[in-house]
């Protein structure tokens, strides 16, 4: 992981695995990071650690895109993911406990960018995910988004399924689990649409 980097032991280059998929890899996560979450505070210059290992991969011009995968908290390895992101893609449960939890990232977004810790960051957009479409409550969350964020919230919603919620157990991501099943056809459309709002084609 990049635990050892954001102490000054490696490089982020050095941690990157291949995939079996084409123009994909990844940099795996180890139960170390959570310690890291209370070092990363003790240090100077605590928010910028994540950027400095970044940074020689981002201006590498090896990879067209670089995703940062967060935990739903707003800990110190996340506020250091934002203090380094061109933009911040929220996941949202559709649950409305899920939506005190956006008005509080949304918040610490902005004080991010006022303390100029991260002028370029911009919300890029927020996915609605587990929707069950039986239920009242999930139609009235996502209608509650579009009400208040329309131009940022993206048309795909993603289903709740099974086969989503087995495919991690496995060790496959759901194109390879289950490629033609709802949630392999609602991230497919997903990706069409992050492809079409950040001009990655």
């Amino acid at each position: 992981s990049l635990y050892g980097p954001l102490h000054g032991d490696g490089t982020a280059f050095e941690k990157i695995t291949p995939t079996a998929y084409e123009h994909l890899a990844l940099i795996p996560s180890e139960e170390d990071l959570a310690a890291a979450e209370i070092e990363i505070a003790q240090m100077e210059n605590y928010l910028s650690k994540l950027q400095a290992v970044l940074d020689p991969v981002r201006h590498s011009n090896g990879y067209r895109v670089i995703i940062i995968d967060c935990p739903p908290a707003l800990g110190m390895l996340s506020m250091n993911s934002l203090a380094v992101a061109d933009y911040l893609l929220i996941t949202l449960q559709c649950e409305y406990l899920a939506l005190e939890g956006l008005g509080q990232i949304l918040r610490n977004v902005e004080r991010l960018k006022q303390a100029h810790v991260n002028d370029r960051l911009q919300l890029g957009g927020i996915v609605m995910t587990m929707y069950d479409g039986r239920t009242n409550l999930a139609k009235q969350v996502v209608d509650e988004v579009r009400q208040h964020l329309p131009d940022l919230i993206f048309n795909t919603v993603i289903p709740r399924t099974v086969r989503l919620s087995e495919a991690p157990s496995f060790g496959k991501p759901i194109f390879a689990y289950d490629p033609h099943g709802l949630g392999a056809v609602a991230y497919r459309s997903l990706a069409a649409e992050v492809i079409t709002r950040f001009g990655l084609k």
